[in-house]
Parts: structure tokens; C-alpha cells; sequence
């Protein structure tokens, strides 16, 4: 069982421009115990500010009623008892104590010998025991240490592990490692120590964070550190749902972690922290479980040639099969077997190319708009088309009326006319008119025009007008469907003269 520390509140809250309030960090705290289940949570540094001081004793009273309180820590530094007493005052039990893992952190931050500043770190770990305070070491810059003083680093442990200490923390401060240093020098340290948890706590600045996190859980590491959504300075900390995944799927390792709330959770902290998750981040981001390319889809048809251990319903998700212009069938069946929508091959075909039509457009197509496509296909099908708007051309100039030209073709033959009017759709039905009058065919009266965009769509791909017209003692509807309102009104139009061109005007409305 590899134990999971989140420090989402702690180190996550050191993102640039990210502050939590005190009943969020009460709420993200709460969250990751009894939601997530991690093992421990790291909430703050001692000595921050009068806020941060009120936010950890609301959290420590909180954590001390529901039985938490053992497992939220604090970071605390060697500055003879200040952080320790700070830390008890607030209601914490635990202290992450800051030392040097270093030599170079040693003699030229701190400005001390080795020896000088391990009796400092002995004596607070001394003051903490008497003060009932359990010890957690981070040996700050620990990798550095490994690189360029690894006599350092036994100098301090040989001493650290004589003293009352849980565990011992190894971060790669500064985000240097590569997976090949990280499982050497974890490996270096547990076979040394074999009587001591080490945590491990990676950053990403190289981009290497989860594969550090998986070698050093190859090399036998105890714990890891995490932030939800991989909050952190810089480039941020090992992102908790990847970490997590990994663990399970490829170091064939169990965690805590309750897997179907990760998302729910990753959401939460994305509103508070203002910080987006990237669509493309893996298990918490919009697209991960979005199949684009229709062969994909297929292949989830026939024997889910396309799945890999990363279901989403693990992580309380839900597999979508998006619509555009590489959307193939098999894209589309998945959306309409969801819907309940049975269609046969040709119509099955004239919806793809629909769809395929509105992705040249760089639009997507949600499942929400999907029923609106289906149903205009099918109307559209059903029609005559005696009657066919060629092209048109539409422009709008500041302090001018709007100008349109229009082609029509009706029963083989081709008419164009060009009109003003007091907006585009004006504009191009005056045009169209223009040729009905110099035909001498009648025309119907515009008495109402209506726009629809699809419950629940999440894009601007579907638009559908809906006009309504009076012709010949009768009223009825049309509905013309696009990514653009004007072409969409265009459709329905079209659909209209069609209508009158048939003679099949219906005695209701139609739709």
C-alpha cells in the first residue's frame, strides 16, 4: 500500500496567484479525507500570516471532532520552538520540519557547517517531542544532494534516524531529476535505511513528475506527494489523479484512493483555484475521454479495440464519441444508440454527411444537437426539391443597408437577382422575392421567425430558425438548421418555396 500525501493547501496554494479562502481550504480539506481518502494532507506553513493562522485552527478543530486530526500537517522550520509553538496553538499535532538535504542549501543559505546545522534540527526535534508533536523531516533539496553531496545526505540521515522522526521526505526541490536518477537515488536511500519511510515529493519542471513518482515507487518508496490537479510553484507538483492511475496500472500497487471522486474533486479545486485544467491533461481534463476519429469508434464497436485500462467510469466518468468533420459512422452510432435513435444505411449516411459538413466548418457537433440534424435529414429527404438555392452572397458595410445576391434554381432553370434590406436575411428574401415578381409566382407572408439553439449544446455548431408563414388562407412552419443563423433561415426558406412549388401546402403547421 503506497501512502498518498496531498499538499494541495500547502504547496498547491503557492501557485501563482492562487490564495483559498478559509471555507474553501476548509471544504478542499475535508474533501481529500473523507472524499479521496488520501493518508494525510499538508494545509499550510507555520508563520505565514494572522489568515493563515485562523484558516489552520478552523481546520485543526474540524479535523481534531471527525478523527482526522493526526493525519494534517504543517510545515514548520529550525527556528527554536516559533513554528512548533505556532503549530500547537493552531490545534496541529504534526510539524514537516524544513532541513537541508544539501550541502550547498547548508553552507551558503543557512551559512553553516554540517554538524552546526544538524545539532539545530536534533534540538527542535528534541523541543517537539516534549511539546507532544510528532516529526516529519523534509530534507529540502534533497536531489541536489544526491547529485553533487551525497555525503551530505548519509551525514544528516545516519544522525535523523537515531531521533524520534515518522518519516523522512526526499524532494526534488527544484524539479531536476529524471526518472533514471530518481529510481538510483530512492533505491540508494531505502537500501541504506531499510528501517525508515521515505516519502518521495516530485516537481515538474522537466515535465517528469509521475514518471519520477513511478520510479521511485519501483524502487520501494513508502509515500508520495501529490496536489490535485498538479498545482505547485513553477511548473507545479506530481498531479494526484495521474499519480494515482500510475500506481495502480503500472507499478501494480494499491492506494487509498477513491478513484470515482477524483473528478468531482479536480472540478472543485479548479473553480477555487481559477487555475483551468488543460482539456487535454490526462483523466481530469474534457477531452481524455473523447474519441474524434471515427475509426476509433469503430474499433469500440468490435470488441473495444480502442480501450485501455483508463475507463473512465473509474474516475466517475462517462466515454464520448465527439462529432465533426473526422467523425466517421461509427461516431455516430455510438451517439445514437445512447439517444435510442435507430436510422437505416442511406439515412445513416446522409447524417454523417451532415455532420461532416458542420466539421469543415471547424465546428462540433454535442449530442444534444445531434436529434435536431437527424430530424432535419430526414425531413429534408422526404421533400421535393423542385426548387434549389444555388449560391448567394451577403454583405454588410458600417452606415449601409445590408446588400444580398441570390441564385436561385427552379425547375432547371437558373434566375439571379441582388436587393437591399434592413438586415441580411431582409436583404437576400427581398432578392429572392425580386425574381418571384418578374416570374409572376406568388409569395407568401413572413408572420413569424424563430431562433433555436439546442438544450445542453455546448458549442455554437447548430443553429435552427424556425419561420412561419401564411399562404393562401393557410399557416405553416419551416425550419432550416446550420452552424450560422442567416444560412439556417436561408434553409428554411428554401424549404418554403419548395412547399408553395409542390402544391402540396399543408392545412397545418409543419414542421
Amino acid at each position: 500500500m503506497i501512502e498518498i500525501m496531498d499538499t494541495t493547501l500547502r504547496d498547491g496554494e503557492q501557485t501563482s496567484g492562487v490564495s483559498f479562502a478559509t471555507a474553501e481550504k476548509m471544504s478542499i480539506a475535508r474533501l481529500l479525507l473523507e472524499e479521496l481518502c488520501v493518508d494525510r494532507i499538508e494545509i499550510a506553513s507555520a508563520r505565514v500570516s494572522a489568515g493563515e493562522y485562523e484558516a489552520v485552527k478552523k481546520v485543526a478543530r474540524w479535523a481534531h471532532e471527525n478523527g482526522h486530526i493526526d493525519k494534517v500537517e504543517v510545515l514548520g522550520f529550525v527556528d527554536n520552538r516559533t513554528s512548533l509553538q505556532w503549530i500547537k496553538d493552531a490545534g496541529c499535532r504534526v510539524i514537516n520540519l524544513l532541513c537541508k538535504g544539501s550541502e550547498n542549501h547548508c553552507l551558503h543559505q543557512l551559512r553553516k557547517q554540517p554538524e552546526e546545522h544538524l545539532a539545530d534540527v536534533c534540538r527542535e526535534i528534541g523541543f517537539a517531542n516534549e511539546m507532544g508533536v510528532d516529526v516529519n523531516i523534509y530534507l529540502e533539496d534533497w536531489s541536489n544532494g544526491m547529485r553533487n553531496s551525497p555525503d551530505y545526505v548519509f551525514f544528516m540521515v545516519d544522525r535523523l534516524q537515531k531521533e524520534k522522526v515518522k518519516r523522512i521526505m526526499l524532494p526534488d526541490t527544484l524539479g531536476i531529476l529524471n526518472p533514471s536518477e530518481t529510481l538510483q537515488f530512492c533505491r540508494q536511500m531505502i537500501e541504506r535505511y531499510p528501517g525508515i519511510h521515505f516519502d518521495f515529493h516530485a516537481h515538474n519542471d522537466y515535465d517528469f513528475a509521475v514518471a519520477n513518482v513511478y520510479e521511485a515507487v519501483k524502487a520501494g518508496i513508502h509515500g508520495v506527494h501529490v496536489t490535485v490537479n498538479g498545482l505547485g510553484e513553477r511548473a507545479g507538483n506530481a498531479p494526484l489523479s495521474s499519480v494515482v492511475a500510475t500506481i495502480r496500472d503500472h507499478n501494480k500497487k494499491s492506494t487509498r484512493i477513491h478513484e470515482s471522486r477524483i473528478n468531482s474533486v479536480s472540478r472543485l479545486v479548479e473553480t477555487y483555484s481559477g487555475i483551468r485544467i488543460p482539456a487535454n491533461k490526462p483523466v481530469i481534463g474534457e477531452n481524455v475521454f473523447t474519441q474524434v476519429a471515427g475509426i476509433h469508434a469503430d474499433g469500440d464497436n468490435k470488441h473495444n479495440l480502442y480501450y485501455n485500462d483508463l475507463l473512465p467510469e473509474r474516475f466517475g466518468r462517462e466515454r464520448v464519441y465527439a462529432l465533426g468533420k473526422t467523425s466517421g459512422k461509427a461516431n455516430i452510432l455510438k451517439n445514437l444508440q445512447q439517444l435510442g435513435i435507430e436510422l437505416d444505411p442511406d439515412m445513416m449516411a446522409l447524417v454523417t454527411k451532415r455532420v461532416i459538413e458542420l466539421g469543415d466548418k471547424q465546428e462540433m457537433v454535442t449530442i444534444d444537437e445531434l436529434p435536431y440534424i437527424v430530424a432535419d435529414v430526414v425531413k429534408s429527404a422526404a421533400d421535393q426539391h423542385l426548387i434549389k438555392v444555388v449560391n448567394y452572397s451577403l454583405s454588410v458595410t458600417n452606415g449601409l443597408r445590408p446588400m444580398a445576391s441570390v441564385k436561385l434554381e427552379i425547375r432547371g432553370e437558373e434566375f439571379e437577382q441582388s436587393a437591399s434590406g434592413d438586415g441580411q436575411y431582409n436583404a437576400i428574401s427581398k432578392a429572392m422575392y425580386k425574381i418571384y415578381k418578374k416570374l409572376n409566382k406568388p409569395t407568401p407572408e413572413l408572420i413569424g421567425y424563430e431562433v433555436v439553439i439546442p438544450p445542453g449544446g455546448k458549442t455554437d455548431a447548430i443553429v435552427q430558425t424556425i419561420i412561419t408563414w401564411q399562404f393562401d388562407g393557410k399557416t405553416f412552419r419551416t425550419r432550416g438548421l446550420d452552424g450560422d443563423q442567416t444560412v439556417a433561415a436561408i434553409k428554411a426558406t428554401e424549404k418554403m418555396l419548395n412547399i408553395i412549388e409542390s402544391g402540396e401546402i399543408p392545412g397545418k403547421q409543419q414542421c
